[in-house]
């Protein structure tokens, strides 16, 4: 039988894939710090700022349109991800061209493209396990509720699955280079600003996810869903 179709099915994994990349590969090279009550002072990656706006993506995917489309969605961007982390490497490595502009040039271009290869891992797992526990999290809530209270669901989900990302990046990214507590501390504000801007976003979720459904024609429901993540055919 046929695949449907959809209207904007592309344009939400164009607009995920874009996010990923850019807060992987933007955002994640600046380090700002924000005063947290009971933390205090906590530096974050920059990029934890836009980061979230992909798992916005994911929950308004698998509400309207189901987990197999977005377990494509997830694995594009991994592939996206991978490949930006490849050429970044390569792009790095290549030595500078002989003019000094050039060779001043490069440390800057190694500060903020050169992660270390456990930095990059620990983003393409942690994002991957992340986004399919967000994902099947909501997909499963979405069952138990009959779709009704779709804002337990997207926070719901996305608490499970920044949890994941979080835990999953520092762990692989840090352990042993940084001192255990500095770990936890920095995770926890971490987990806390993403999963504090679902919670801000959900009056948008709802808004988006109410004309997607209209506009699609679909409200997917995941009852004879294989969740197995490793496949990309719906």
């Amino acid at each position: 039988m046929a695949q449907r179709t959809y209207r904007y099915y592309d344009f939400i994994m164009v607009a995920f894939v874009t996010v990923l990349i850019c807060s992987n590969f933007i955002g994640a090279a600046k380090q700002a710090a924000v005063d947290l009550p009971v933390l205090g002072p906590t530096p974050f990656g920059a990029g934890v700022l836009f980061f979230p706006i992909s798992y916005i993506f994911g929950d308004i995917l698998t509400e309207v349109y189901g987990y197999g489309r977005d377990r494509r969605v997830v694995w594009a961007g991994f592939g996206a991800l991978a490949f930006a982390s490849f050429m970044a490497w390569v792009v790095v490595s290549l030595p500078p061209g002989p003019s000094a502009y050039m060779k001043s040039y490069q440390p800057a271009l190694e500060a903020v493209f050169g992660n270390a290869w456990r930095i990059a891992l620990a983003s393409m797992v942690a994002f991957w396990c992340g986004s399919f526990a967000n994902s099947y999290v909501l997909a499963k809530m979405k069952i138990w509720t009959a779709g009704k209270w779709l804002w337990t669901r997207t926070i719901g989900s996305t608490i499970v699955g920044e949890f994941v990302d979080s835990a999953l990046f520092y762990l692989i990214a840090f352990y042993g280079i940084w001192e255990t507590p500095d770990i936890l501390k920095v995770a926890m504000a971490q987990y806390l600003l993403k999963t504090g801007w679902e919670a801000v976003m959900t009056p948008v979720t709802y808004r988006v996810v109410a004309y997607l459904k209209r506009i699609e024609q679909e409200d997917y429901y995941d009852r004879d869903t294989n969740f197995t993540p490793f496949r990309v055919r719906v």
